[in-house]
């Protein structure tokens, strides 16, 4: 494995922090996301969630080769795509409006704790592409478990909003 793999699949080395790296993944996306939504909203967001998962599975794939582990700890890009994806309707919604995205931290705390949430628990179809054991499914299940988080996020806005009782 080179160097960049490892890199990129570790996230510049914050999955060897400690404890739960997969928490402290999914915690330095938020200024990662934060400084991409400030440069260009949500359209780079999605850019860079595509990157990063591109660039993710590819560098798992040559992480895997050298691991013992099907789903090492310390390989946390996953986690940051996983929690772009959760915060996709915070990026989203601030672009709309044109709103100052810290102003939507609400979106935030919940983007991370329900993401956090189903990323820890593996809920149905997180689960199943957890046990696929390849770099497609460690991705796939933080991609899929971001997807869950969204939609809480969704829904919890609509509550906050009152757009759930008209």
């Amino acid at each position: 494995m080179n160097g960049f793999a490892k890199m990129i699949a570790t996230f510049f080395g914050v999955g060897n922090l400690t404890p739960a790296p997969g928490t402290w993944g999914s915690f330095v996306a938020l200024p990662v996301l934060y400084a991409l939504h400030s440069l260009g909203g949500f359209p780079l967001v999605l850019v860079a969630t595509l990157a990063v998962t591109l660039l993710g599975i590819r560098a798992i794939s040559r992480y895997l080769e050298t691991s013992a582990s099907k789903d090492p700890s310390e390989v946390v890009i996953d986690e940051v795509a996983g929690q772009f994806i959760a915060l996709w309707p915070v990026s989203l919604g601030a672009t709309m409006m044109g709103a100052d995205v810290t102003a939507l931290w609400p979106g935030w705390l919940v983007a991370f704790l329900a993401f956090r949430l189903f990323d820890i628990w593996k809920p149905g179809p997180v689960g199943w592409a957890d046990r696929r054991g390849d770099a497609l499914g460690v991705m796939l299940d933080d991609l899929i478990a971001g997807a869950m988080a969204a939609v809480v996020v969704i829904i919890a806005a609509g509550a906050a909003h009152g757009l759930m009782m008209r």
